[in-house]
C-alpha cells in the first residue's frame, strides 16, 4: 500500500459562520487534493468556531444535516476524504463531534468527544460514551478522537489493541498547554505504535489562546510535519511499510500483562 498523504489545516476560520468555514475547507481541500493528499483534517468545532458561547446550541447540526452534505460534495468533488470537527444536534444532546467523510462523499465514521475539558464544554455538550471509532480508508484504519482524550492514556492504547493505523485528533490546544503538541503526542504515538495527526486551532479567540503546532507524529515518535504558530496547511505520509517495520521492531503491545492491570478498570 501506498503511504497516506495527510494534509493538516490549522487555522480557526471564522466563528459564528458556518458559510464562511466551509469555504475555507473548500480552499484547503483543492490545495490538498493538488499536493496529492488524500485526507484532509480540520481542527476541533472547525465548522462554527469553538468560542462561540451560548451560539453553540444555535449552530449545531446533526451529522446528516445540511453541512455534513457540503463537505460530501467538496471531499467527492476533490476525490479525498476529509474529517471535520462540528456541534453535532441529536435529539435533545448536543455533542463536541467529529465526522469523517470520504472521498467518494460517503459518510464513513462520526466520533463524540469523551472526556470533556473545562466548564465551556461541560456547559454545552453531552460527553460521548464510545471510545473506540473507526473506518477504513486506502488500506489503513483511521480512528478518530478530539483534543482532551488524547491526554488520557488509556483511550489511546484502546486505539492501539483495536488496530488502529492512524489517529485523528482535531483539537483546540490552548496556552500554556502547548507541552501536549510538542511532547505528549509524539509519545502516544511512540508507546502505541500508530500515527497521530494532531490538528489544532490557533491564534486568540474569545477568552482562549489556541498554539498552533500542529503534528503528524509516527510510531517513532518524531514528528513527520510541525506547523507553528500560524494558519498553516502542512502535509506528511502514514506509511504502512514504515508502521509495519516498526510494530515488528517495538513489542509494547504483545509484551503487555493485561493481568497485571486489572486495578485500572
Amino acid at each position: 500500500m501506498p503511504p497516506l498523504r495527510t494534509a493538516l489545516l490549522q487555522s480557526s476560520g471564522r466563528p459564528g459562520s458556518v458559510a464562511a468555514n466551509l469555504k475555507v475547507i473548500e480552499e484547503a481541500a483543492e490545495r490538498a487534493a493538488a499536493a496529492g493528499a488524500r485526507l484532509l483534517v480540520t481542527p476541533e468545532m472547525f465548522l462554527t468556531g469553538y468560542a462561540i458561547g451560548d451560539d453553540v446550541p444555535r449552530l449545531a447540526e446533526p451529522a446528516d444535516g445540511e453541512a455534513a452534505d457540503a463537505i460530501a460534495d467538496i471531499a467527492a468533488r476533490h476525490g479525498l476524504a476529509v474529517a471535520y470537527g462540528y456541534p453535532e444536534r441529536a435529539d435533545e444532546q448536543v455533542f463536541n463531534s467529529v465526522q469523517l467523510i470520504g472521498p467518494d462523499g460517503a459518510r464513513l465514521a462520526n466520533y463524540r468527544k469523551t472526556h470533556l475539558f473545562g466548564g465551556f464544554e461541560r456547559d454545552h455538550f453531552t460527553p460521548g460514551e464510545k471510545t473506540v471509532v473507526q473506518a477504513e480508508l486506502d488500506g489503513l484504519r483511521i480512528g478518530l478522537m478530539i483534543c482532551y482524550d488524547v491526554e488520557f492514556p488509556e483511550n489511546v492504547r484502546a486505539h492501539a489493541l483495536a488496530g488502529t493505523d492512524l489517529l485523528l485528533v482535531p483539537t483546540a490546544q490552548m496556552h500554556p498547554f502547548q507541552f501536549v503538541a510538542e511532547s505528549v503526542v509524539p509519545v502516544r504515538a511512540f508507546e502505541n505504535q500508530m500515527y497521530v495527526a494532531y490538528v489544532n486551532r490557533v491564534g486568540p479567540e474569545g477568552e482562549f489562546e489556541f498554539v498552533g503546532l500542529s503534528a503528524l507524529a509516527g510510531p517513532d515518535g518524531v514528528a513527520r510535519a510541525r506547523a507553528g504558530r500560524g494558519e498553516e496547511l502542512v502535509f506528511a505520509d502514514a506509511d504502512p511499510a514504515f508502521l509495519a517495520a516498526s510494530r515488528e521492531a517495538n513489542p509494547y503491545l504483545s509484551d503487555r500483562r493485561p493481568g497485571l492491570y486489572a486495578s485500572l478498570i
